[in-house]
């Protein structure tokens, strides 16, 4: 009596006799998978792999097997390609950098802001309804033209800074975030930075991922006294930051960084806190209220500045 031909199951037309250890279904060479006892088929290994629970850091982020900071590389290939377009057309600083409040005239001259406009003049800015500006102008950066440091013309300056800033404080903060707390984190940054550049000095015209970066710079200093690492590099760190907030406060908009710290703070302390059992709830939910709050205090401000 001959005994019944088995084949792969997913191949029928592959006779075999090997079959699965965990299903034990026929397989080919093509569906065998090592084991450590024997093989498995291909839908048992993808079963297991979705069994296996991925490890996280103490924030919640996905300890990634690519050390790669993908949004890092993201967030300066944008500022880096919004600072060419603007030597392209200077005049993208002018339509999205963070103005509050501005007068334009009819041949585009610009004017100082009075409470509800003036007749023949147009009002411009986050108190007419631009409000993407909180956030485009973290994108832009001073063009190349205007004061500059010896040769080096200051607009240069202010972005090499910056990426280099971000260069080195996002990959950590990413490292450790995990890529969507880490993006949300910087973007709430850079928005209570032009917030409170609105709240506090509504004529400025302000652009920079600095407020962003000061955000991080808050990010990285939580973080590090979560992690319980030697605070005393950390700290001298973070005073060279606030150091230079003072000093630069003359010349750039040191309500931009103070807002990116504070909010990169509250976010991040959030972060590293919540309850595990129900930290990713507790962590979406407070973006969402800074975020909320953010924009209450935006409606506010341009309320009072309407008259």
């Amino acid at each position: 009596m001959e005994a019944a031909v088995t084949t792969c199951y997913r191949h029928p037309s592959y006779e075999t006799y090997v079959s699965c250890t965990r299903c034990e279904r026929f397989i080919c060479p093509d569906c065998m998978r090592e084991a450590a006892v024997g093989h498995h088929c291909v839908e048992c290994v993808k079963e297991g792999q979705r069994s296996v629970r991925q490890a996280r850091t103490v924030f919640g982020g996905t300890v990634a097997r690519s050390a790669v900071p993908l949004v890092t590389y993201v967030l300066m290939g944008l500022n880096i390609l919004v600072y060419l377009a603007e030597l392209v057309r200077p005049g993208i600083v002018d339509r999205f950098g963070m103005t509050g409040a501005g007068l334009t005239g009819p041949d585009g001259s610009q004017y100082v802001y009075v409470n509800g406009g003036f007749p023949g003049l147009d009002v411009i800015g986050v108190v007419d309804g631009e409000w993407y500006r909180l956030l485009t102008g973290a994108f832009l950066h001073l063009p190349p033209s205007g004061s500059s440091f010896g040769s080096v013309p200051f607009g240069v300056l202010h972005i090499a800074f910056n990426m280099y800033a971000l260069w080195n404080l996002g990959r950590v903060v990413e490292e450790q975030l995990g890529r969507a707390r880490y993006l949300a984190l910087y973007l709430l940054s850079a928005l209570g930075g032009s917030v409170l550049v609105y709240l506090i000095a509504p004529l400025d015209n302000t652009v920079g991922a600095s407020g962003a970066i000061f955000g991080l710079a808050a990010a990285f200093y939580v973080i590090s006294r979560r992690l319980g690492r030697d605070m005393q590099a950390v700290n001298r760190f973070l005073a060279g930051f606030l150091l230079w907030m003072v000093i630069s406060a003359g010349f750039t908009s040191w309500q931009g960084h103070l807002g990116g710290l504070l909010t990169g703070a509250i976010v991040t302390v959030v972060y590293a806190y919540a309850p595990a059992e129900r930290r990713t709830t507790v962590q979406a939910s407070v973006c969402v209220v800074v975020f909320a709050v953010l924009m209450l205090l935006v409606a506010l401000k341009t309320s009072a500045l309407l008259g």
